[in-house]
Formats: structure tokens, sequence, C-alpha cells
């Protein structure tokens, strides 16, 4: 063994296995031209989602009346002594399906589209925007002045058998949901009572409020099929224009689409009204996912792609740790030197703390994309983000995370490596009879 790894040989080996490590060390010097991200202007930062405040739930249902008031749709439990119904014969009574009304009496009586009633020998009776008593009170009046019933004397019940319902859609895209049905890339159509057609009924009969992988923002779609025809027109041009900085930002909601955020900034609270929370037949509520909110991975890091938080901020460092990344090494290497170690400095990055025998990898460079869709790239150390606030830049979506070692952590660990060989390479020698030291 010794007439085979003689001391000239045994340094030779070294001084190859050191070039090498230099040649490695020496691909950061064609990194890209990255500024450091204390020097980074602000907007291009992005700012942090844990500023933004939770809407108020109440601004996604509407208000109650003090009064049912009586529309198109709605059916009537009548019972007119003498008109329908004998004389001293009791009205039928009607056990609705819907909970939360209660039994009713009389026969039933449904109000047609133009909100009028059709009752034995009267005209249509209009009952639109009536309250129970009102209508009582106006088909009293008309029977009394066409001297069908004489006052007060004729008995007239008026109830509500059956409250009329608004038929909307609700697609959401997010996984999972109620009872662990899913709801990814499939609807659902509900049937809601008057004054409970809004939004937040909406959700609360799909799963409810929309999941950590849906946007937070719902879309309530009130158009027509030609003003969706014209809506993709619209998208189709933005979509293909060339300048991409000349392109609208973003495509603006029309008057038939109504966005409504969840959580906002403080200066920028939502505008919509209450009319626009309340569904009308043949309205759309949309949520989508948010599949394109995510950040990439690669050099030492895993390589792959990550879904961002919704609802909190995420750092580099946070970044970093959260794909499975080590920084700030405390080891020395001397310990895994004296101990027969070798690894420690290669490209997969070490372990960090005790027993470490080389140094983490600390270069990372974040390609940030623009909205023009240039890129750029913004070089944090790891090492002083741990305790330099300036250096823990919020992760964007879209960003890419490089993460590399510096020139000085490439010869180190080269340093370390070629050590630890030559420390193993003597304990061969030793133990076969040879002598002499190798440095």
């Amino acid at each position: 063994m010794s007439s085979l790894m003689t001391p000239r040989r045994t340094t030779s080996l070294a001084l190859v296995l050191m070039s090498i490590a230099m040649l490695q060390g020496c691909s950061v010097c064609d990194n890209l031209q990255a500024v450091p991200a204390s020097r980074v202007p602000d907007e291009f930062l992005g700012r942090g989602r844990e500023e933004m405040q939770n809407i108020s739930l109440s601004r996604l249902r509407q208000d109650q009346p003090d009064v049912y008031r009586l529309d198109a749709g709605d059916v009537l439990g009548v019972f007119i002594e003498n008109v329908l119904g004998e004389e001293g014969s009791q009205p039928p009574v009607h056990f609705p399906e819907q909970g939360n009304l209660a039994p009713s009496l009389g026969f039933p009586i449904p109000i047609r589209e133009d909100g009028t009633i059709d009752l034995p020998y009267v005209k249509a009776i209009p009952v639109k925007g009536l309250s129970l008593v009102e209508a009582t009170d106006l088909i009293r009046d008309i029977y009394t002045k066409n001297e069908i019933l004489q006052g007060d004397q004729s008995r007239i019940i008026v109830t509500l058998t059956r409250r009329r319902e608004i038929q909307v859609t609700v697609i959401r895209e997010e996984g999972g949901g109620a009872e662990g049905i899913s709801k990814r890339g499939t609807g659902q159509i509900i049937e809601m009572p008057a004054f409970e057609n809004d939004v937040l009924h909406a959700l609360n009969l799909t799963g409810g409020l929309p999941g950590l992988d849906a946007r937070n923002e719902i879309y309530v779609i009130k158009g027509s099929f030609e003003d969706g025809v014209e809506r993709d027109q619209m998208i189709a041009a933005i979509n293909s224009c060339k300048e991409v900085c000349e392109c609208p930002e973003e495509i603006l909601d029309g008057p038939k689409i109504v966005k409504i955020p969840l959580r906002f900034y403080s200066e920028n609270v939502p505008a919509f009204d209450e009319k626009d929370i309340v569904l009308d037949e043949g309205d759309i509520v949309y949520i989508p996912a948010r599949d394109q909110e995510r950040f990439y991975t690669g050099g030492l890091l895993n390589g792959g792609e990550n879904i961002l938080p919704r609802d909190y901020d995420l750092d580099v460092v946070e970044a970093v740790a959260l794909v499975g990344g080590t920084f700030a090494s405390g080891g020395t290497g001397i310990g895994g030197v004296a101990n027969g170690g070798i690894g420690g400095g290669g490209r997969g990055g070490g372990s960090g703390g005790s027993g470490s025998t080389g140094r983490n990898p600390s270069d990372l460079v974040v390609l940030r994309k623009l909205e023009c869709g240039d890129l750029v790239p913004i070089r944090v150390n790891l090492n002083e983000a741990l305790t330099n606030p300036s250096q823990r830049i919020l992760v964007q979506p879209g960003d890419t995370l490089i993460l590399r070692y510096t020139l000085e952590e490439e010869l180190y660990n080269a340093a370390i490596s070629v050590l630890g060989f030559n420390f193993l390479l003597n304990q061969i020698q030793g133990n076969s009879g040879g002598g002499g030291a190798i440095f």
C-alpha cells in the first residue's frame, strides 16, 4: 500500500482535488449580476399579506326586511268563506316543506309573473311588494267593493304556504370541502328562499368560506350569454397584446361581474353595495383556485414548485427552511477531520451544527418576474438574513429561489475534504507499516 500511495503521489492528488474544488468554486464567478436585497427598491419587494384585514362577513349577506314582502313565485294559502270554502267549514291546513315556515291555512294560490293572484269573481289582484296583512286587507276591500262580501262579517285568511326560491350556480375550484366531498372543477346548483339569496348563504350551502387553496375573492357573474361573448372577445384582445408593458395591468370587472375581495389593505376598502351580493335567478358564484401563487426552487435546493401561504407572509429564510435547505452552519470542520470524516463540503450542502465538516451554502439568488415579463435577480446572504431584516425579503408568486455556495465556502469545503482525505490515507499507510507525513 505504501508503494502505491507515496507522499508525493498523495500530495499531487491533493493538489488535483484542490484545483477541481477551486474550479467548482469559481463557477460562482459567472453568476447573474444580482442586486443585493438591501438595495432593491420597495416597489420590487412586494407587500406583506399580513397587513391585510378580513372583510366583515355581514357585508356578504343582505339585510332582512321588517316583514316578508310578496313577489312572483310565492304561494299563498287563501281561505275566503263562501268564495274559497263553504260557510262554517274549516280551512285546509298545509305543512310546508321549508322548515322555517309555520303551517299555513287555505287553498294554494300562486303569485304569477306579473305579481298578481287570480281569485274567483274578481279581476287579478296585484299583491307584489305587500305584506300578508296588507294583502289580506286588499282582498277584503276588493270583495267588499264588488258587493261579493259584507265587510268585516266575512272570514278571510291569507297565509304564506311556500316562499319563492332563487336558483343559482356555485362553482368552487378549490379542493376538499364539506364532508370530504371534492369541489375542484365541480359546481352545484342550489335553491335559496327569498331574502336568503345572498353570497353568504350560497357559501354556507356549498361548504363555507373559500379554502386555503382558493383565492381570497369571490366573483358574482350576473351577465347574459351575449355579455359572456363580449367579455371573451375583450379578454382575447388583451391577451393577444404584443407590447406587454402597454397592455392593461389587469382585466377590469365589467358591470355584469362583481368582484368581492375577502381580504384587503386598509387604504383600499371594497366598495361593493348590498345589491351586488344579492343573487338573482341564474346568477353564477365563482371561487377561483390559486394554483398560480407558487414559487420555485433550484440550485442546491430540492428542485420543484411550492404553493405560497394565502393569509400570511413567507420570507426567503422561511422558504429555504420549508423546502429542506440548510444554512448558517456552526461547524468548523476540525472535529470532522479529527474523527476521520470527509463529507460536508459536497454539492448537497452540509447539515450544519455539531459534527458538520463544512460550511453550508449562503448565496441565494431570487429571480423575480416583473409585470413586463423581465426578471430581476436579487441576491440574499442567508447568514446575514438571520439577523438583518433588510435581507429577509418576502417571497412573491412566480419567484425562483436558487441557492449556491460562495467562492469562499467552496474553497473552505474543498480544503476540509482534502484534509479529511489525506487523514484517511495517513491512517491507511500507518496501518500498513508505511511512514512519513503526507504534508
